[in-house]
């Protein structure tokens, strides 16, 4: 009786080892049984002098009832050269059915090597990347991001998402380091002129932030902007062999063409002085906005690759010369609610583009059918410009109030090529051409620039920009430096070079 009741527990003790094995094997396949991490992002903030690695840590939940088959734990992109991941001390490209136990856990670390002297297409500012974990159908992420080139970083490699202020009590901050600027977050500067001498480079850091309201509610934001508050000011002093860039962060040949990278540079109201020499902004939302009462003078610059207008005035000063806009995914340029502005040897050049090239109007609409506006009188000047591309309007003109005299809705042309078709035909704007005048309104037939498919703006051999415009005071040189005619100068923003 004895030796039964032993092997009757031995037997029991069997039927408890085999049932918890077999329930530790039921790994559930549902779907909706997701992984939780200790982070949503693995940072690695330290910036690289040399070529050197750092490693960060993390854990991966299973917060479930059973336990848990992870398909893949992989690095998703193509940054695998650079980050490497260890599962529980096991170290591989990717991993494949990695279990964890219900309400239990496993270790995870990721590390970079950065080699800072790499070129900027090799080892770019920024290196993101994505662990990737593949469970019962549904993927996961969380983020890699590491910095990989010696810069100053403004106002640190984790203000992303953040706003930081820029302030000097009305004197200037100069931005004279031989390193390039990467900008994190929304900088705002205040009280203080900022100053960008000739061959600095600034990077601004984009994409969408996540920011709580006073109501405790989400919202999402375009990130990575320069704000210039009403004691800011901008000034950058490039110089035609060394022009100030401003772009984003992605400088991999692939990101060359890409629009809306970071959202754009900001004069808010009442901001003067704003000076803007030999200077390319690129690859924003929008290139440069100027709000009301706020001024601006640019020079010799380019606007380009903008997912939105590439220069915004909403009742502001400016007054542009040598200056080239392209490849805007909205306007090249667009005045809104009147305002003072003044264009001299211009090129808008819009292709491929739903909107038109050049935009005026004197009200700031506050509906979608304008029903409701603001008004303020507008008047804007073009001399020796270059409005075209491949609408067959490419200037849209709204004056929202029936009063047409010229202190509500003032704007003149002279010696400019255009592109319109209709816009002459509308009652309000049937003195187009008187405003216009002289003026050349071209076809898409006619000989203009070198090749615009391929963005090059220089007037073609037979241009009928050539020697059509009026010399300026002062505008003795195009964008290029070259000379112009002293009598018959060309129209637009470069002056055609006889070969």
């Amino acid at each position: 009786m004895k030796h039964l009741s032993i092997l009757l527990a031995f037997f029991g003790l069997m039927a408890l080892v085999l049932s918890s094995c077999q329930r530790d094997e039921n790994f559930t396949i549902d779907s909706s049984a997701r992984l939780s991490f200790s982070t949503d992002t693995l940072m690695f903030d330290t910036v690289f002098t040399t070529l050197g690695s750092a490693t960060r840590i993390m854990k991966v939940y299973n917060r479930n009832e059973d336990p848990i088959k992870i398909g893949e734990i992989s690095i998703k992109g193509t940054s695998a050269g650079k980050f490497r991941i260890n599962v529980d001390g096991i170290a591989a490209e990717s991993f494949e059915n990695v279990e964890i136990g219900a309400q239990d856990s496993i270790y995870i670390f990721a590390e970079v090597t950065i080699d800072p002297d790499q070129p900027l297409t090799a080892s770019p500012f920024v290196i993101n990347d994505e662990i990737l974990f593949s469970t019962n159908g549904n993927e996961q992420e969380v983020v890699l991001e590491a910095w990989g080139q010696n810069a100053n970083y403004i106002p640190s490699t984790s203000g992303a998402g953040g706003v930081s202020l820029l302030s000097c009590s009305q004197g200037d901050i100069v931005w004279n380091d031989p390193k390039p600027y990467v900008i994190y977050g929304v900088l705002v500067v205040d009280s203080c002129s900022l100053i960008l001498p000739a061959g600095t480079n600034v990077y601004i850091h984009g994409g969408l932030a996540r920011g709580v309201d006073d109501q405790n509610q989400t919202f999402f934001y375009n990130d990575g902007i320069l704000v210039f508050l009403e004691n800011g000011r901008l000034v950058t002093q490039g110089t035609l062999e060394e022009p100030v860039i401003i772009q984003g962060d992605r400088l991999e040949e692939s990101f060359d063409d890409i629009q809306g990278q970071w959202a754009g540079i900001r004069f808010s109201e009442g901001s003067i002085g704003n000076l803007i020499n030999h200077t390319v902004i690129k690859n924003s939302i929008i290139g440069i906005r100027a709000d009301s009462a706020s001024n601006l003078i640019m020079t010799n610059s380019q606007i380009f690759n903008t997912s939105s207008s590439g220069l915004l005035g909403v009742h502001s000063l400016m007054r542009i010369q040598n200056c080239l806009f392209h490849s805007n995914g909205g306007n090249c340029v667009q005045l809104e609610y009147g305002g003072r502005y003044d264009f001299d040897y211009c090129t808008l050049a819009s292709y491929g583009v739903d909107a038109a090239a050049l935009k005026i109007s004197n009200a700031l609409c506050l509906d979608l059918l304008c029903s409701e506006f603001r008004f303020n009188p507008l008047k804007a000047s073009f001399k020796n410009s270059l409005i075209f591309g491949s609408r067959e309007d490419e200037i849209d003109l709204f004056n929202r109030l029936e009063d047409t005299s010229s202190d509500v809705f003032d704007y003149s042309f002279t010696d400019c090529i255009v592109r319109v078709k209709d816009l002459p035909t509308e009652e309000s704007y049937l003195d187009f051409f008187d405003r216009c005048n002289p003026c050349i309104n071209g076809i898409p037939q006619d000989s203009l620039f070198v090749d615009s498919s391929e963005d090059d703006y220089h007037l073609d051999t037979l241009s009928i920009a050539e020697m059509q415009a009026s010399p300026l005071p002062d505008l003795f040189f195009d964008l290029d430096g070259v000379m112009r005619d002293p009598v018959n100068p060309d129209i637009g923003c470069y002056e055609y070079i006889i070969q």
